[in-house]
């Protein structure tokens, strides 16, 4: 609160946190001392394409800114050319949108309340829709950024799942990057090894070729070495015979030498290719070797780097696999769709579709990384922190998502996209053939996607290819379900899912289908894709139907004359009635149309969807009474019984596959069934998988949130209606007394009068009261008319003329609150007022017998008793007054708040009553903004207006969406009115205006408060607001032009600023001073150099100057036009409907104001680059004329239908022609009988009706004091009474011919009129049945409760169970066992309620079914006396010694205080809900686990209904029955008014008080009793015990009904408010007993005659 009070922003703007999408260099003004104008200048900065896209959402969410916006796209006559109309049409539109947007920045940064943009920024927010409709785009701001945020998120969550699935992606990558490395690694370090060993065998070859070359060259050698000595010992020896036998020696040896030679050439050879071999493989190894270095390196780090995944590899490759993001979703795609999104149930399609498999992806990685745990591949630690968020998952996850959870995890959403076609795919195609002229496109692109890899590479994955067969469902070929599913099955890829527990295959034979998990995840993916849903929900709102049919309690009491009646035979309506028309149907429906037939149909259609909403929500209002029950479904494709179809079971109506959804599968079909011919069998698979999809997610989904949608629309037109009816009480100007009516309020005003309220009490136990009020509406006198006084008895009536001669009021209002009382005390002091006005104006006047000295005196003696003195005014004044009837239901509610108590301490309830009359009457604004100041205990302001009769639907609505509403509609109307803020701090019943001033709210209306008390002085001027810092700027610029500063009280005689008492804002007469250029300007004053007090005299006088100068045209214009009308047309009686801003024309006004040219001004104004203010100098002219004028009317009297409602509390739903009714006849005359119906309404039975004969005399027929049950013929509201008849063709006749009421909406056009009939006969043959057997009963006596001649006089009464002729809502004619049945079968709604029958026990009693606690019914009996015949109630109810006057009073005081000690009891910390036995096993525990302490719980009493059970245990547990009364709590015959109180006492003498014993009644002496030893013990402590009491049993009257449910009652309206009764005298119980234990049984019954049968 402090906060609030000290920060400087609007109060009702402290907690909009609705942030601002405009351009975030547009910084807020800062507010100097006295104006904001230069805001207005830079709140049109550019204007950004977010702000743009803003403004056309909002203005195609409300239906009024639409209509403006698109309705300027119609020519009109004015434009010449179709250029002029193309650039007329988009200044208008583009005006529209800167109207929104501009209002939006003044909000959100010049923190500018509506209701000040709305009056003072009309120059800039040009638009007048948009100006009225400144709440609704404050709302629709908060919803866009709610839709954007969403979006946000959304789009975030689209990116998570997409990363995620990615990084798997890569992640498989990665393995297979390793695994390529592996193998890279072998084959180099192969290729190595071959290396290796080749360059060894090169090595070894050359080795040897070198060793074998050297050993050649080592033989030559040495044979050389030989042949030479061979050579020189032949020659020596010349041995010719060896070369004659060998032959030529040397030849042959040369032959040899060349062979060699060419060997070792060649080996040369050879060891230089080798060498030149080895060279090249010795560099081929090491390359092999840098290779194999290379690849173990890489290799090594993958491994160290990916360690996981490569432990895992096969479990990731699963999971991509089964995941299958190619079939369910593209990221680029979604994230387009998602900025498209206009529509927050669009955007959380998206999500709930992300989320749908979001929860499938988890299930996979969770089941699959949970089969690598149980095989040992995780240590403990990974294993705790999975289980861990496991754990978390499972405890946010949906557990309707189970059974698809499970299904994914077993991979079969890869086995089902084998043969189903893509939910993405789905929505694309569904959403083209029905949103674009040529349908579907088969070469259609899915747009690429941006990719991220682990290694933050951005990549571009392929876009889709276009091939049209992936836009159709894969064919599975050459295979039918059956075989597929079994190879499948064979291959591990699909898992046969283990069936329910319990169920047997031949009970449930789809269990056996291996594909039934395949196509619920199938059905589900695709009952999610949020293009799907979108498109099918519009297809069902275009089909959808809405149907009611009453309950078993809605056919017993909905009659023709019922509330509800119309409502429950509603069949198959279309529910696009209760929303907005298609857009695409809405303008085919207008193509052609001219201007007016358009805005005609709009208006028609908002029309429509009105009464259809309003309609809606008093189905749900019958609904929550168990009347009816509503089904929202598509066409049922076959009904049944036609005639009696609302008999059908609740699953006929809940059952999807009686709905004729036809028009959702054929577009499915279209879309998701191949195009190609496929077989039939995998045909019928995909139509089960849509027909899945329809009956078990989308419909039951549909048809809740249309529901939803229903209740949201109805709630929404319902609390703008209840906003509008308390507007239109809050603008119902003051009671304007009728000697002004003959003027008009512009010339005279209304002005503060003294006014009278009249309270007439309508308990007859309460004085009624009259109050004198002031002209501020202070309590100046009061006179009270005690009980069974009239205002003109002969004591009273001297009074009452006195008293309203002290006070001489310009009216005396009575409250209607006393019904018929009140019309009668009205009348009356309407002849008193006579007498005293008389009085009044005739003293002056000398009686003929009166001589000079004795009219002297007598005067003297006149002025001395009523207060006159020679200075006083009204010695010449002219005293005139009436009479009038008032609404004060206002005031009933003051009389009974808390601030009436507060103001009024020690005043009793009707004289508070009296004196909110009178102050309603001078101000009902001001009564209803002080209704709104009181603060509930959660410091919730305005929880009082709840209690106004404001809407018929006002119960059933969210309070804190109607408390704001409530809130705008006195903002709306406070800143018309204007508060005078000097009076408003004075006097409480006029701060409540301070408010609902803007910039203001109750808590800153109070600091305002409290700074003038503290600074012990007024506000003379508006200026002194900010300068003694009162208010902050911001909070200054909005509230300083609707605070009045006028010359009362302490003012009175100051000088204060003419402008300070009308709309002008100070920036025009302040800050700027064209309002006084303006006046001078008007009266060619020149402008003048002096300063000071001479030029603020000089600027005073002009601006009084030019005020009178208008106010005299004002009055010349109304004298015109009055002797013009009167000179044509007569006398003329409308005067006071002249209204000068109306009915005068520009041209007639002749004011010197209106001589100037004003729009020139402006434009000047607008060229020096100072805003636009064309507005505030048109005001300027207006405030001169009527400063400050009040736009309300003056309160029109009470016509005829709302006054027979507030006298008589009754409407034409309660009381019209052919309702039944009961009575008592109060008299008879010589034309008929004069009947008093209940409440009070007068009824007449005329002698022609009195029977279907002839009839003589009334008497014959019916005698005083008989109660009759009639059918009236005619309400006569101008006489406050019905006729009625008792002919039986009037009992005979059909309800439905009376006719309908003309106030009362017509019935539906989609109402079953047929079983309406129907149903209205059988009631009529259970009416006609009860008819005759009441006749019985009465043994065919007359009415009058005589028994005919043919019976003995002295014949005992029939035992058996006499009718009563009652049509109280809570009473039953029936037994016993009947009544339970109703209970048994109304559920736990009537908790709390009581039904009456007769007693089945004793003839002249009653028995009260009071069901207490769901299950448990007591059944109380109720004394009859003062009966008027066997078939009437007692005039007289008795309970025990307690008398009740009638069924509602004891309802009242009897079973609603026993309603109000059981909420309390049930409601009390130490109230336990368990059984008797388990609360003393609880207590043993307790007193086991703390020996030294005393526990103790409060329990229902088992064996006795209605009585509590006190536990306790000390040493061991023990208990007290404790009764319930009205007025508290009973123990040991003592009542104690709290539960809290009782436990004290029990704290203190645990085992109960002790009872004073009654004196003997002997005479002898007794001896002296011992004086008591035991006291008061501590609580806690051991304690001496005291003798044990006993709790009084039941009372003997009582008996309890079986165990049972309750049933709905059709009392379900609340009794009347009746003052308490004296103290409750508690039920009488037995004498206390010394033995411990429960209570004894209760007596037997009381005995009876042996004639009469229990």
């Amino acid at each position: 609160d402090d906060q609030i009070r000290m920060k400087d922003v609007p109060e009702r703007f402290f907690d909009w946190n609705t942030p601002f999408h405009g351009p975030s260099s547009f910084d807020s003004h800062t507010h100097d001392t006295t104006t904001t104008t230069t805001t207005i200048t830079t709140i049109t900065a550019d204007i950004t394409e977010e702000e743009e896209e803003e403004a056309m959402w909002i203005l195609g969410r409300i239906p009024n800114i639409a209509s403006e916006f698109f309705s300027a796209t119609l020519p009109t006559e004015l434009k010449k050319n179709e250029n002029d109309e193309q650039e007329e049409v988009e200044r208008k539109q583009r005006n529209i949108l800167y109207s929104i947007i501009y209002a939006l920045r003044f909000m959100h940064k010049d923190k500018y309340e509506p209701e000040f943009i709305r009056t003072y920024r009309r120059d800039i927010i040009s638009s007048p829709a948009v100006r009225d409709s400144l709440y609704a785009i404050m709302d629709e701001d908060a919803k866009w950024d709610h839709m954007i945020q969403s979006r946000t998120k959304v789009d975030q969550m689209l990116s998570d799942i997409s990363e995620g699935v990615r990084s798997e992606e890569a992640r498989t990558m990665e393995q297979e990057n390793v695994r390529s490395l592996r193998i890279s690694l072998k084959h180099a370090q192969s290729k190595l090894d071959e290396s290796l060993l080749e360059e060894t065998n090169l090595t070894h070859q050359i080795a040897q070729l070198t060793q074998d070359l050297n050993h050649d060259s080592s033989n030559d050698k040495d044979k050389n070495t030989k042949d030479k000595d061979a050579k020189d010992k032949d020659e020596d020896d010349d041995d010719d015979d060896d070369d004659e036998l060998f032959g030529d020696d040397d030849d042959d040896d040369d032959d040899d030498d060349n062979t060699k030679i060419k060997n070792k050439e060649e080996k040369r050879e050879k060891i230089q290719s080798l060498d030149s071999h080895l060279k090249t493989v010795k560099e081929l190894v090491k390359a092999c070797a840098d290779q194999v270095t290379r690849t173990a390196t890489d290799l090594k780090a993958a491994e160290a780097t990916h360690t996981d995944m490569i432990n895992s590899q096969s479990d990731v490759i699963q999971i991509t696999k089964r995941i299958s993001r190619s079939k369910l979703w593209n990221t680029a795609d979604y994230r387009q769709y998602l900025s498209t999104l206009t529509e927050h149930r669009h955007v959380m399609d998206v999500y709930g579709y992300l989320n749908l498999l979001k929860e499938g992806n988890s299930a996979i990685r969770s089941k699959t990384f949970n089969n690598n745990n149980n095989n040992g591949n995780n240590d403990d630690a990974t294993q705790k922190d999975k289980d861990a968020k496991n754990d978390k998952n499972k405890r946010s996850r949906r557990f309707d998502w189970d059974y698809y959870r499970t299904c994914t995890s077993e991979g079969l959403r890869s086995v089902c996209y084998k043969f189903a076609l893509s939910p993405n795919r789905v929505g694309i195609k569904l959403e083209d053939n029905l949103t674009l002229p040529n349908g579907f496109s088969w070469d259609k692109l899915m747009p690429q996607e941006d990719g991220t890899n682990t290694n933050t590479n951005t990549t571009k994955i392929e876009a889709t290819p276009s091939d049209p067969k992936d836009w159709e469902p894969p064919l599975v070929e050459e295979s039918d379900p059956r075989t597929f599913a079994s190879d499948m099955v064979g291959s591990g890829e699909l898992i046969l899912l283990s069936t329910a527990h319990g169920e047997t295959d031949d009970a449930h034979p789809e269990l056996l289908d291996p594909l039934r998990g395949c196509r619920y995840v199938a059905a589900m993916e695709l009952a999610f894709e949020p293009r799907i849903r979108r498109h099918l929900r519009a297809i069902y709102r275009l089909n959808a139907v809405l149907t009611t049919r009453p309950t078993k309690k809605g056919l017993d009491s909905i009659d023709y004359f019922h509330e509800f009646y119309g409502l429950h035979l509603l069949r198959q309506k279309p529910i696009k009635d209760h929303f907005p028309m298609d857009e695409r149907e809405a303008e085919l429906r207008k193509t052609g149309l001219s201007l007016e037939e358009r805005q005609m149909l709009d208006e028609e259609t908002k029309r429509r969807e009105r009464d259809s909403c309003l309609q809606f929500m008093n189905l749900l209002k019958a609904e929550r009474s168990n009347h009816l029950k509503i089904h929202i479904h598509l066409p049922y494709t076959d009904q049944g019984d036609d005639a009696h179809w609302y008999k059908q079971k609740d699953d006929f109506f809940n059952s999807r596959e009686m709905q004729d959804h036809s028009c959702l599968m054929t577009e499915l079909e279209k879309v998701y069934l191949p195009s190609n011919d496929d077989s039939t069998e995998w045909n019928d698979e995909r139509r089960k998988i849509l027909r899945l999809a329809l009956t078990s997610i989308l419909l039951p989904q549909f048809e809740a949130e249309t529901r939803r949608d229903l209740r949201e629309a109805s709630t929404k037109i319902a609390i703008d209606a209840a906003g509008k009816n308390l507007q239109r009480m809050s603008m119902e100007g003051p009671y304007r007394p009728s000697h002004l009516l003959g003027e008009n309020r512009f010339i005279q005003p209304t002005g503060d009068l003294k006014i009278v309220g009249v309270s007439v009490s309508s308990d007859s136990r309460d004085a009624s009261y009259l109050a004198a009020l002031s002209e501020r509406g202070e309590l100046t006198d009061h006179l009270a008319i005690p009980v069974g006084t009239q205002v003109d008895d002969p004591k009273m009536r001297e009074k009452v003329i006195t008293f309203l001669m002290h006070a001489r009021p310009a009216a005396i209002l009575v409250g209607t609150h006393g019904g018929l009382s009140s019309r009668l005390v009205s009348r009356k002091l309407g002849d008193l007022v006579t007498q005293a006005t008389e009085r009044w104006n005739n003293r002056g006047i000398q009686g003929q017998d009166e001589d000079d000295d004795e009219f002297q005196e007598k005067q003297k003696q006149f002025e001395l008793m009523y207060n006159i003195h020679d200075d006083d005014e009204e010695e010449d004044f002219e005293w005139k007054c009436n009479v009038d009837l008032i609404d004060d239901n206002v005031s009933q509610l003051f009389g009974r708040s808390v601030r009436g108590k507060k103001e009024f301490p020690e005043a009793s309830v009707n004289l508070k009553c009296a004196i909110s009359i009178a102050r309603h009457a001078k101000d009902p604004l001001a009564e209803l903004c002080y209704a709104w100041s009181v603060a509930s205990d959660m410091g919730t302001f305005g929880t009082e207006m709840l209690f106004l009769n404001i809407h018929p639907l006002q119960q059933v609505l969210p309070k804190s969406i109607l408390l704001r509403e409530y809130e705008r509609a006195l903002c709306h109307a406070v800143a018309q009115v204007g508060v005078d803020v000097n009076l408003a701090c004075t006097f409480d019943h006029l701060h409540g205006l301070l408010s609902f001033v803007p910039g203001f709210g109750p808590r800153k209306a109070a600091s305002l408060k409290q700074s003038l008390v503290r600074t012990g002085g007024v506000v003379a001027s508006r200026k002194d607001l900010l300068a003694k810092r009162f208010l902050g700027p911001v909070v200054y610029s909005n509230a300083v032009a609707f605070i009045r500063i006028r010359s009362v009280g302490a003012l009175e005689n100051k000088s204060l600023h003419p402008l300070d008492d009308t709309r002008l804002h100070p920036d025009v007469y302040h800050r700027h001073n064209w309002a006084v250029k303006i006046a001078k300007d008007a009266f060619e004053i020149a402008e003048t150099s002096e300063s000071g007090a001479d030029k603020e005299n000089e600027t005073y006088t002009a601006l009084r100057d030019a005020m009178q100068d208008s106010k005299s045209q004002v009055k010349a214009l109304f004298l015109a036009t009055k002797e013009e009308y009167e000179h044509v047309h007569g006398r003329w009686d409308d005067v006071g409907k002249w209204d000068p801003k109306i009915n005068v024309p520009s041209e007639r006004w002749q004011d010197k104001v209106e001589d100037l040219d004003l729009e020139t001004f402006a434009e000047m104004i607008e060229t020096n680059n100072m805003g636009k203010w064309l507005s505030h100098l048109i005001m300027i002219k207006w405030e001169f004329r009527l400063p400050f004028e009040d736009p309300r009317k003056p309160m029109e009297p009470l016509d005829r239908e709302v006054l027979f409602q507030l006298i008589t509390g009754e409407t034409d739903q309660t009381l019209c022609a052919g309702k039944e009714v009961t009575g008592k006849v109060a008299r008879n005359t010589e034309f008929g009988s004069r009947i008093k119906l209940e409440g009070d309404v007068p009824g007449f039975i005329p002698l022609r009706n009195l029977a279907d004969g002839h009839v003589e005399s009334a008497e014959d027929i019916v005698k005083v004091g008989s109660v009759i049950t009639a059918i009236i013929t005619e309400v006569k509201k101008d006489h406050m009474c019905c006729d009625l008849s008792l002919k039986s063709e009037d009992f005979l006749r059909q309800p439905s011919e009376w006719g309908r009421p003309k106030s009362l909406p017509p019935l539906d056009q989609f109402f079953d009129k047929h079983s309406a009939s129907l149903l209205e006969a059988d009631m009529n043959k259970e009416r006609e049945a009860r008819m005759a057997a009441l006749q019985l009963t009465l043994k065919k006596t007359r009415i009058d409760g005589n028994e005919s001649m043919d019976v003995d006089q002295n014949e005992k009464r029939s035992s058996r169970v006499t009718r009563r002729a009652c049509a109280h809502p809570a009473f039953r004619n029936a037994r016993n066992d009947e009544v339970l049945k109703e209970l048994k079968e109304g559920g736990e709604s009537m908790v709390g309620e009581a039904l009456i029958r007769p007693s089945s026990k004793v003839a002249d009693c009653l028995a009260v079914n009071w069901m207490f606690r769901p299950g448990i019914i007591k059944v109380i009996e109720v004394s009859e006396e003062d009966k008027d015949n066997d078939a009437s109630i007692g005039n007289t109810l008795k309970i025990k010694d307690e008398a009740y006057g009638s069924i509602d009073e004891l309802l009242a005081r009897y079973i609603s205080p026993l309603n109000d000690r059981v909420e309390e009891a049930i409601n009390h910390r130490k109230f336990s809900k368990l059984s008797e036995d388990h609360v003393d096993e609880k207590l043993k525990q307790m007193k086991k686990a703390n020996p030294a302490g005393v526990f103790y719980y409060l329990c229902w009493n088992e064996k006795y209904p209605g009585y509590l059970s006190l536990r306790y245990i000390i040493n061991t547990a023990r208990h007290h029955a404790i009764g319930l009364a009205p007025d508290g709590f009973v123990w040991f015959r003592k009542t104690y008014p709290t539960l809290d109180k009782l436990l004290n006492a029990f704290k203190i003498n645990p085992r109960g008080p002790s009872t004073p014993s009654m004196p003997p009644k002997s005479s002898k002496p007794q001896p002296p009793s011992r004086p008591s030893e035991s006291r008061a013990p501590r609580w806690g402590a051991r304690s001496i015990p005291a003798p044990p009491s006993v709790p009084p049993p039941p009372p003997t009257n009582t008996y309890v009904a079986p165990v049972t449910a309750v049933a709905a009652s059709g009392w379900n309206q609340p009794p009347p408010a009746l003052p308490p009764l004296p103290n409750y005298q508690p039920m009488p119980s037995h004498p206390p007993t010394n033995s411990w234990g429960p209570p004894p049984p209760p007596p037997p019954p009381p005995t009876y005659p042996p004639n009469l049968h229990h």
